[in-house]
């Protein structure tokens, strides 16, 4: 782990001034030197170097290759045509490392209960991928998260209070119909972490279900991608070359690295890895919901419809924002302070969904 890290004091306060409903007043006391002078600007797009290959704004095709809906990159036809596949996936350390999460265009990353989290990795380029995974149950708010990508969502079961939610997305669920026979058990790992799906088990199971793999005509994409020759520099961000979301029982954390302008990932105290290496990403959403508790049990009820604040960071910057969800299952959108809407630059991104409760755990550093 690098040394040197300078913690920063005036984003934090920037989005406890910005109005998450938790009163987080006494987390942090801004330091004047900071502040003075020094007010969020909103965000400008900078002109870099011409990439090689011409690029149109718009979406269109060229040369057999097609703007993204997930990372904006130009992407085989195919594949940025397809609706993609969102696999429910385990981050227990029995389950590590992660099969296919290294591919994942998206990665929501959420608590479940016993403050462990699990993820949704979003994929569209797994045609060559034989073990996904593995793969474990769904909550409810991973639906919502699912929906606002048009997504096949596949998971190994689900919550009590789940199953309700399934009927608003097409899945591919490991313990009921077609979806019994999508999924394969290894030797290499221990019940309940063993359970994998592939993409040809993933194709046949689409079939079998008579799900389209075709999005939805009134879909219109869910990010907002810098556009051809230009880089989201964050002018007026704070720096942030450490970001600790907050987590307790991964206590993960993401470097940024100078060289390739990406964020590594980090949790359990070393690299996390999946199947191809390290995970590193281009850009990071944090977004603070609103949660409690369904009565009685220790499953969280995430709210992913009214209204927080969070942090959006890339290029080593970070900048406060608000989401809004654009209906019970459209898109969720970020927005500056200048009530803008932001632009992600091109590439994966990782979105950490955390209570407002935990607001204070989070650490955003500078470089010394």
């Amino acid at each position: 782990m690098r040394r040197g890290w300078v913690c920063l004091i005036a984003a934090v306060a920037a989005v406890t001034l910005w109005g998450c409903s938790h009163k987080y007043e006494e987390v942090m006391v801004p330091d004047p030197e900071l502040q003075t002078g020094k007010e969020t600007e909103r965000i400008e797009m900078t002109t870099a170097a011409e990439e090689t290959t011409p690029e149109p704004d718009e979406r269109i095709e060229v040369d057999g290759k097609i703007k993204s809906y997930l990372t904006g990159e130009m992407t085989d036809v195919a594949k940025a045509n397809r609706r993609p596949l969102a696999v429910m996936m385990s981050n227990d350390k029995q389950a590590l490392p992660q099969y296919g999460i290294n591919r994942a265009a998206v990665v929501y990353e959420a608590p479940v209960e016993g403050g462990m989290n699990r993820f949704m990795a979003i994929l569209e380029d797994y045609d060559d991928l034989d073990r996904i995974g593995s793969v474990r149950s769904c909550r409810t708010y991973y639906t919502y998260f699912a929906r606002e990508f048009d997504a096949i969502y596949a998971h190994f079961g689900q919550s009590t209070f789940a199953k309700p939610y399934l009927k608003n997305v097409d899945d591919i669920n490991g313990l009921e119909g077609a979806g019994a026979n999508a999924f394969f058990r290894t030797k290499d790992r221990k019940s309940p972490h063993n359970a994998y799906i592939s993409f040809s088990l993933a194709q046949t199971a689409m079939d079998k279900l008579g799900f389209s793999q075709e999005y939805d005509s009134s879909y219109k994409g869910h990010y907002q991608f810098a556009k051809a020759g230009k880089e989201n520099l964050l002018e007026g961000g704070d720096p942030a070359y450490k970001v600790a979301p907050g987590y307790v029982m991964n206590s993960p954390w993401f470097e940024y690295h100078e060289d390739d302008g990406l964020y590594y990932r980090y949790q359990y105290g070393a690299e996390h890895k999946g199947d191809q290496g390290q995970i590193a990403v281009k850009n990071i959403l944090l977004q603070y919901c609103q949660s409690g508790y369904y009565a009685n049990t220790e499953y969280l009820n995430i709210n992913v419809h009214t209204s927080e604040c969070g942090y959006y960071m890339t290029n080593g910057k970070v900048i406060p924002v608000q989401w809004k969800k654009d209906g019970e299952f459209g898109p969720t959108r970020y927005y500056d302070s200048n009530n803008q809407e932001i632009v992600l630059n091109k590439g994966k991104t990782w979105v950490c969904i955390l209570p407002t409760s935990q607001f204070s755990k989070t650490e955003i550093y500078g470089k010394e």
